[in-house]
């Protein structure tokens, strides 16, 4: 996968903010070097949050959020604030841009929410070219000039390094000579000419670790199973194909799947886990979000809206009503729901995931995803779970 391929959930995502007219898309203009915001004196220009995926040296491959102004004013103004402050939920670094020396009450407060939610930061003065003297002591820079631009870059780069950390789908199990058997069922809701990104990624990964990926669909998995000199060191599978690969590879072969590897990989796996063993404690008529991180044409049997929803009242033998999202609306209020099943979130970036359990969380609603879900429901829960625990 190339520098411009990289995923968007799985580029750094540096968000912009400031009061109105303070430079803030100037400043984004100056870094990205290309006028990715539209910059005018009047108040208010930037009217939405734009994001624009791109290479910045020394990081590399980032999404560059401008966000509007933190003190618009009016009904739409409060709508463009919340705008910005949405961005809060999913940038791995936040840069307040001010041309005060001293925080406004509209910055104070930001920042609040921004140490609230432990999201690294910057705190960048702009227009240093209308000063006679900067201090060592603060962050100067100038969007006119350009004086600072370099040194700013470098400080967004060692903030995001201190927080990076090492993610593995599943490198972290295997070692140099080892065999992954990745079962990748081609259907039709499978996206045509390519593998969907959890596959593409743990693929990668094993490549990357020196050992041998093996890829089939699941009507091959036997034969290619009997082919090997020596059983894999691990079998990964669709969630949607469970039921029959857990009939097929022996029980001394770790199995588990994407989802669930997803699930780990984005953070939440130990509370997906929790609370999917509440299916079993829902009532008839229990209301059921069902979340999806991307949009995407619904084919017949989508996963999503009708496969789950039938696994699911087949398995508890209760009727259940179940409610949709895709893409970034999830709900606030998550009170009218019993449980929240979300998608493996590969389309997602790990804050904005994380934020999403942390409000079901805070209003006590059990969040899991698909691939634990129906682990569950297939008795396979357990055994999905052992190579996590190795």
């Amino acid at each position: 996968m190339g520098l411009n391929d990289t995923p968007s959930a799985e580029r750094p995502h540096i968000a912009f903010f400031g009061v109105r007219n303070a430079g803030k898309s100037s400043v984004v203009n100056r870094i990205t070097n290309q006028p990715l915001s539209i910059v005018s004196d009047v108040k208010g220009t930037t009217t939405d949050s734009v994001k624009k995926p791109m290479e910045l040296l020394p990081l590399g491959a980032v999404i560059i959020i401008d966000t509007p102004g933190i003190d618009d004013e009016g009904e739409l103004g409060e709508m463009r604030v919340q705008s910005a402050l949405e961005m809060l939920k999913i940038c791995d670094i936040a840069v307040l841009v001010t041309e005060n020396e001293k925080l406004n009450q509209q910055e104070v407060s930001l920042l609040a929410q921004i140490k609230k939610r432990d999201i690294p930061y910057l705190i960048v003065h702009n227009k240093s070219d209308l000063l006679e003297n900067v201090s060592t002591d603060k962050l100067y820079v100038s969007a006119k000039t350009g004086y600072g631009i370099n040194e700013l870059k470098e400080a967004i780069a060692k903030a995001i390094g201190d927080k990076k950390k090492e993610l593995h789908l599943v490198s972290d199990f295997t070692k140099k000579g080892d065999t992954v058997v990745f079962v990748t069922p081609i259907d039709s809701s499978a996206p045509k000419g390519r593998l969907i990104m959890p596959q593409q990624l743990a693929i990668r990964e094993t490549l990357d670790s020196s050992a041998t990926a093996v890829v089939v669909q699941t009507d091959g998995l036997a034969a290619t199973l009997d082919n090997l000199k020596t059983p894999p060191r691990l079998v990964v599978c669709d969630s949607q194909v469970f039921k029959t690969v857990m009939s097929i590879v022996p029980r001394n072969i770790p199995l588990t799947s994407f989802s669930i590897l997803m699930a780990r990989y984005k953070g939440f796996l130990s509370t997906a886990v929790n609370s999917a063993k509440k299916l079993d404690e829902l009532s008839d008529g229990a209301r059921i979000l069902i979340a999806e991180g991307c949009t995407h044409h619904r084919q017949c049997e989508d996963i999503g809206t009708v496969k789950l929803p039938r696994w699911l009242q087949a398995y508890t033998g209760k009727k259940f009503n179940f409610e949709f999202t895709s893409g970034h609306g999830f709900p606030k209020d998550l009170s009218p729901y019993d449980m929240v099943i979300h998608c493996g979130a590969c389309m997602l970036n790990d804050n904005e995931v994380q934020s999403r359990m942390n409000e079901a969380a805070d209003q006590s609603k059990p969040f899991t995803n698909y691939g634990t879900v129906i682990a569950k429901v297939n008795g396979i829960l357990d055994r999905s779970l052992e190579i996590t625990k190795t």
